[in-house]
């Protein structure tokens, strides 16, 4: 619904009292923000947005008569349907500049929410939208949230930098596949944590912008890598403690190594060739935006599909993992549990549990949380539990290491046990 001042009408008809209303409905892709423009808005600290949501992908031109109306004591109101029930709109207009360029912007717009609707009231007449900031917290949260994202990345690249330094000096010829796993995903997790303060250091530098694309790809095959390790930490605790019997993969370090590291890398090459990565802008929704800016994917369709579609398969696929594995160790301990040992069982068990969630990677579920009522305490969860990953690691690590120097690796009555032989085959013995 459109709403035209009588104000308006006097102005474009120049008093005569007549005047052609033009009413557009265009598509999106026609008005695109290039990323030389985005700089310049950025630096200035302009009130635009163009990392949103184009609400209905859709653009509705509103032109009257032939002269340019502006400056309006009367806006123009204009309503438009919200099809996507969110809450986090903002009335925008297309600013064209005198090169041919634009960008959306937001002075003289006015946004009030009726009825979950959305009314724009501007002082002028333009091409018209609401972008979609979806969820998007305050900027005292962002700038928390940011601080803690740093702090916590450092301490994680501290320690899993220390876990590696342990495990090259202790290194054994014949060492367990399980530490070995474990240091690769640890490997993953310290470039990650290096790549994102990287990739956040020199996104403020938008001169050298091949920089930051190479920022952005090496930051997205971190993430996919510690995503692939995950899922290959779920994949090796069911060789152990499900299959047991009849094992024999040859080079099996060296196949996991492969899918590992191989198949972030093929991912990112194809992005790359897409030419997908770049600087990518986080907005708060208030009138003065907090600006965030991040070496990574500038596409949102490919970080959808590489990044969210990943992570849910894997996440998919350790959970089940992590509950076959519970039933398995539930059952093992109920065969030698004594009533008395009930208590200091059960909080051996629940500290396996939470060692075992953070090695398959149950903190990043919650990123799937991160939306609705409880979407910033779980956004502060989800972040202090993420960026201090490397720690949790490292602890894991270090629980593993204490263990194994106290069993002798003999087998005793009833009790499994797996081994692995130099040559990377996997052996079960009884």
């Amino acid at each position: 619904m459109i709403h035209i001042s009588d104000e308006a009408l006097q102005r474009s008809s120049n008093g005569q009292g007549e005047a052609n209303l033009i009413v557009s409905l265009l598509n999106e892709t026609l008005f695109r923000v290039s990323s030389s423009l985005n700089t310049k808005t950025q630096k200035g600290n302009d009130s635009s947005k163009p990392d949103t949501i184009l609400h209905g992908q859709t653009v509705l031109g509103v032109w009257l008569g032939k002269n340019e109306v502006q400056n309006l004591s009367q806006p123009v109101q204009l309503r438009f349907i919200n099809t996507n029930q969110s809450e986090k709109g903002t009335c925008v207009y297309w600013h064209l500049e005198h090169n041919g360029k634009g960008n959306w912007r937001t002075d003289g717009c006015n946004t009030t929410i009726d009825k979950r609707d959305f009314v724009c009231s501007c002082n002028h007449l333009s091409f018209f939208a609401v972008l979609i900031n979806p969820e998007i917290p305050a900027a005292s949260h962002i700038v928390a949230l940011s601080y803690i994202s740093y702090v916590g990345s450092a301490i994680s690249i501290a320690f899993t930098a220390l876990m590696i330094a342990i495990f090259l000096c202790q290194r054994r010829k014949q060492c367990e596949h399980s530490v070995i796993i474990h240091v690769q995903l640890s490997g993953s997790l310290l470039l990650l944590h290096i790549s994102f303060l990287c990739s956040v250091w020199f996104s403020g530098h938008r001169d050298i912008d091949s920089v930051c694309q190479a920022l952005g790809l090496l930051l997205h095959w971190c993430l996919l890598a510690t995503f692939t390790w995950t899922a290959i930490e779920g994949f090796h605790m069911y060789l152990l403690l499900v299959r047991v019997f009849n094992i024999y993969i040859k080079r099996y370090l060296l196949k996991l190594s492969l899918v590992g590291w191989g198949v972030p890398t093929i991912t990112v090459i194809i992005c790359r060739v897409s030419k997908v990565y770049g600087t990518y802008t986080f907005y708060t929704g208030e009138e003065n935006s907090t600006i965030t800016p991040l070496c990574w994917i500038s596409t949102q369709i490919v970080s959808y599909i590489t990044v969210n579609g990943y992570l849910v398969l894997v996440m998919l696929f350790n959970m089940v993992i992590l509950g076959v594995v519970l039933v398995k160790m539930h059952k093992l301990k109920s065969q030698t549990l004594q009533l008395k040992d009930h208590r200091r069982r059960a909080r051996k068990e629940w500290v396996s549990v939470l060692g075992l969630s953070c090695v398959l990677g149950v903190p990043w579920v919650l990123a799937f949380s991160t939306y609705g009522p409880l979407s910033l305490p779980a956004l502060y969860v989800f972040t202090i539990l993420n960026s201090l990953q490397g720690l949790i690691i490292f602890l894991w690590f270090l629980a593993l290491t204490c263990q194994a120097r106290k069993e002798d690796y003999s087998s005793s009555k009833g009790t499994i046990k797996v081994s692995f032989n130099s040559n990377d085959e996997i052996v079960t013995t009884r």
